[in-house]
Parts: structure tokens; sequence; C-alpha cells
């Protein structure tokens, strides 16, 4: 079984954690059984206006995230930065999609920005985060043209 404390100690590397899909005669079942929920604080969704919206870049030195898509589908990007204060321009992106279908988990671990665009339209983003709303100065933010993409 996933456990986030465990996974964050032994990488700092991003993780996706494998969903999965069960359909009968009944319905369909999307599930993530290799997902805890140990270290969630709080949750909440990202729902961008349109698919050419692209929410770039935000981060948190602290704080882990893990992301999943429950409508739709979207592209995310994640670059670990160097200096939080003056990162380089050029960092390398390493790139995601998520999908609703088998509710894959995408763990960010502390030290890295995001770049979240939705693949489909209304396209909804469940985030989950360890830390509560406003506890410690942790949100960072760079403009969305700053990393060469």
């Amino acid at each position: 079984m996933y456990s986030s404390t465990n996974n964050g100690s032994e990488s700092r590397q991003p993780t996706v954690i494998k969903g999965g899909r069960f359909q009968d005669q009944r319905g369909i079942l999307r599930y993530n059984n290799n997902f805890t929920l140990t270290d969630v604080r709080r949750f909440y969704t990202i729902q961008n206006a349109d698919t050419t919206l692209i929410r770039a870049w935000q981060g948190h030195r602290i704080e882990q995230r893990w992301f999943t898509a429950i409508a739709g589908g979207f592209t995310i990007k994640l670059i670990q930065v160097d200096n939080w204060d003056h990162p380089s321009a050029g960092l390398p992106s390493q790139i995601y999609h998520l999908q609703a279908d088998t509710l894959d988990v995408l763990h960010v671990p502390p030290g890295y920005v995001s770049s979240i665009q939705a693949i489909e339209d209304h396209s909804i983003l469940l985030v989950f985060a360890d830390h509560d709303l406003g506890t410690q100065p942790d949100n960072y933010r760079f403009p969305s043209d700053y990393f060469y993409q």
C-alpha cells in the first residue's frame, strides 16, 4: 500500500499511484486501492475555464500535493525548483497525463512547481494537500512564461 510519508522520505521524485476501473451490468466502479489519505489535511478541486487555459507556475517548497482527475483529463507539468528566490529558467519539466477513467493519483513531493491544463472540456481535478491553509508561507508563483517550456 502506498504511504506518502514513506514515499516522501525515499524519493523526492513525483510518483503515479495507479488506480483502476471495473465495469459490469450494474455500471462502472473507479478506484485507487493503493492511495491512502494518511497525510491529507485538506482538499479542493480545480476546473479550468477551457482547454486553452494553463495554470502555471505555482508550487510549494514544504507542502506536498496529490492530483487526480475526477472528470475528463489533464496534462500536468512539474519542475523541481533549484532556487526558490531565483530559479533557473531552463529547468527540465516532467509531463504527466491524468484521466478520470482510472483515478490514477499523481503524488508531487515538496519542491516542485506545476503547470495544469485541462485536455477535455468540463474536466475537474481533485487536489489533496498535507498542510492546513495559511499555516506557513509556502505558496510560490512564477509568471506563466518564466520557465522555458
